[in-house]
């Protein structure tokens, strides 16, 4: 999904690798990238690809690398390392080495160096290394990207923006589909697919990494910000409801924050007896799962009854639940027609489609 989205926004040679998408693009694409991407992470820049067998080598490669024109030595950095199947003992001394390498090479050339800070970074290098061979790379985005810039209050156990995106993607709906979620929690599915519909660019409301490395263009990105989207404004039916009084309020200031609360209608209401708004229509929910909400034995209870609750109020409706609890199945006694694997953070997760037909599709 990342690849063709990235391809649609101008790439080249978009393809799966492990872990994300590598891509081929001018400065435009990048920027286009960062701006319009709903499921990418970070958009990383590759600036060193290198051999290694020891710490020194990787400082070595660091170093020749030609930071002082990237970006500016009043630039505060902070590196990354992640590794797989890499010989080195500590990363975290790989992760020195790096810094001291960046930071001796803007000595060398400058007579001063960048300061290191690990919380509010204005620059960050990213380092892969794997089993013979690393990567270095500048982020172009900054903070991740799932950070849109419209959430006011994060919720009790949030969905990342781009999580939610990928969810309500993968579970094919359609602008002039009715759409429900009834745990809405602080609405970040509702966010992102009202987002969506109406072609709102998911970073127009943030600022980028990018902004601050030495070859940005302000007018390009001018040009790229202003451009219209791809897809034309529809004009969603969305509907969100929760039990909780506090989640709708949530849910509201969320919305409002990111300019969509026109396009859902909330109301208060249990999803074991709310009725559906529409004859037919797409329901995502993200139920409790017992990580953060929920014990096991009040899910065991509460499954069985939210699977008779979809067969008695949602026949003609494709409900849509993403959970990390890969009991629900069995215990919501209802057959999926799709189960896709996903990852909330490091938590193995799974997207079950149903097809809710009345008097049927009982496992």
């Amino acid at each position: 999904m990342l690849a063709a989205e990235i391809a649609a926004l101008g790439a080249t040679g978009a393809r799966e690798v492990p872990g994300g998408v590598a891509f081929a693009g001018s400065r435009k694409v990048c920027y286009a990238v960062n701006l319009w991407s709903r499921l990418a992470s970070r958009v990383l820049w590759r600036v060193a690809e290198f051999a290694y067998k020891t710490e020194e080598d990787v400082y070595k490669a660091a170093k020749a690398v030609d930071w002082p024109a990237m970006f500016p030595v009043g630039n505060r950095l902070r590196v990354n390392v992640s590794a797989q199947k890499s010989p080195l003992k500590s990363l975290d001394f790989a992760t020195l080495r790096i810094k001291d390498a960046v930071c001796d090479r803007f000595r060398d050339v400058l007579g001063k160096r960048p300061d290191v800070d690990r919380a509010s970074p204005d620059t960050r290098v990213h380092a892969f290394l794997e089993a013979d061979r690393g990567a270095l790379y500048l982020d172009t985005s900054g903070e991740p990207l799932f950070k849109r810039g419209w959430r006011s209050e994060p919720g009790e156990a949030p969905l990342r923006e781009n999580l939610a995106a990928g969810i309500v993607m993968l579970s094919g709906w359609k602008p002039d589909e009715p759409l429900l979620d009834p745990m809405c929690g602080g609405g970040t599915l509702l966010v992102e697919a009202a987002a969506m519909a109406r072609g709102r660019a998911p970073g127009a409301r943030r600022r980028f990494g990018f902004e601050k490395l030495s070859n940005f263009d302000a007018a390009l990105w001018e040009r790229v910000r202003k451009a219209p989207g791809a897809t034309e404004p529809r004009n969603p039916v969305l509907y969100g409801s929760d039990s909780d009084e506090r989640a709708i309020a949530m849910t509201r200031r969320n919305l409002a924050e990111a300019g969509v609360e026109r396009w859902v209608k909330l109301e208060r209401a249990d999803v074991l007896a709310r009725a559906a708004p529409a004859p037919a229509g797409v329901l995502i929910a993200n139920p409790p799962y017992g990580e953060r909400i929920g014990s096991r034995e009040e899910l065991e209870a509460f499954y069985p009854k939210l699977g008779d609750a979809l067969k008695r109020n949602f026949a003609g409706w494709r409900a849509h639940l993403f959970t990390a609890d890969l009991r629900l199945p069995k215990l919501i006694r209802l057959q999926p027609s799709r189960r896709v694997p996903l990852y909330n953070g490091a938590l193995e997760c799974r997207l079950y489609e149903f097809r809710i037909v009345a008097g049927s599709n009982r496992s």
